[in-house]
């Protein structure tokens, strides 16, 4: 009996503490970011002190064998992404991410339709994961738009963490984090819901992608990433009410800022308020530019620069050309925002757009 009994206790503490590991790793802020090899910086020049979580996009959805790859051309610069990053910040937690919004979301409804092609997504990307040395996986489906697609999402997101669990019980190793970037809103636009419930229960964190409510798809020019409604319901504010509203915990949702702005050219240059017509794009053919090329645009022009303290957003104009943009100080007002409605965190798209770290320094700071 006495034998027995140890072997109980040992169990017991063994659980317990596993249990201690799995609800501190949960109970993790995140200051979080993501990089991509075109992104104008080396993984290895990242100042990675300033991030808790980066996530390496992205991995890539073969459809014709349903697995999780990694192109050839990305394939040294994944291997090494950890390490390069650990460099500077030995705890930083790294993810590899999959998809994003130039990836087919009719390949990744078609891979979570069957059980058979959702195990092989699955099994591959933990597989991908592990022999490249990263610490989670984060899934950008860009998006479920029918209540069949976001249903086979939540049955892929079920299958995942179940698979997880069991490879970490099997191998030894802390179970792989999972993620997932989301629409900004719990309600996709065509009209359909995210399964909310299993995706809480099934994912450690979403990434709110509360960002772009205004581009080249758009009537007029507007805030790119409002924090609070500028009279259109799309804001950041909004997106995060929808999703608690709807069951995701308030400290498993982690907002997201860009690190980038849009261009227009202004139909009328003396009309360079929101909501101004324009006549194309400035600067580029989807009129993106990242931070560090707006500080220099705005200094080498002489550019007009708004903050805008009631949505939350910033833009300037100089002549015709017309951009909306974070910067400090709303990156700032974000960061406090999350914080004060009790988020888990925030992240940035992408780091590469960063003008010597001084978005992320104020991110990491204001948290």
């Amino acid at each position: 009996m006495a034998s027995n009994d140890n072997h109980i206790l040992l169990f017991f503490c063994f659980s317990f503490l596993s249990l201690l590991q799995i609800n501190s790793c949960m109970a993790q802020n995140i200051k979080g970011g993501y990089w991509f090899p075109g992104s104008g910086v080396a993984a290895s020049d990242i100042d990675s002190t300033l991030f808790t979580h980066l996530f390496c996009a992205f991995a890539d959805l073969d459809a014709s064998t349903n697995q999780v790859v990694i192109s050839s051309s990305n394939a040294q610069s994944f291997v090494a992404f950890t390490s390069d990053v650990q460099q500077k910040n030995p705890s930083v937690i790294t993810l590899l991410s999959i998809g994003g919004g130039g990836s087919s979301a009719d390949d990744f409804a078609s891979i979570a339709t069957q059980s058979s092609s959702r195990k092989t997504f699955i099994d591959s990307s933990i597989a991908l994961a592990r022999s490249n040395g990263f610490h989670g996986l984060d899934l950008d489906w860009e998006y479920p738009d029918t209540d069949a697609k976001m249903a086979n999402l939540g049955l892929l997101l079920q299958e995942w963490r179940t698979a997880v669990a069991a490879e970490a019980a099997s191998s030894g190793n802390d179970a792989l984090l999972l993620s997932a970037a989301v629409y900004y809103s719990s309600h996709y636009w065509s009209p359909t819901d995210y399964p909310v419930a299993t995706v809480a229960a099934s994912l450690d964190w979403i990434n709110v992608m509360a960002y772009d409510f205004f581009g080249n798809w758009s009537p007029t020019t507007g805030p790119l990433a409002a924090l609070y409604n500028p009279g259109n319901g799309l804001s950041g504010d909004d997106g995060v009410t929808t999703w608690i509203q709807a069951g995701m915990p308030a400290g498993k949702i982690v907002l997201g800022f860009p690190f980038y702005g849009r261009a227009f050219v202004l139909a009328d240059a003396n009309n360079h308020g929101y909501f101004a017509p324009f006549t194309g794009a400035a600067v580029s053919s989807d009129r993106s530019i990242v931070y560090n090329q707006i500080t220099a645009y705005i200094s080498q022009n002489s550019a007009t620069t708004v903050y805008n303290s009631t949505v939350v957003s910033a833009y300037f104009y100089s002549g015709t050309t017309w951009i909306s943009y974070d910067d400090t100080q709303t990156i700032s007002t974000k960061v406090a925002y999350a914080k004060g409605r009790g988020l888990k965190g925030y992240f940035a798209w992408h780091v590469g757009g960063d003008d010597n770290w001084v978005l992320s320094q104020t991110a990491s700071s204001s948290w």
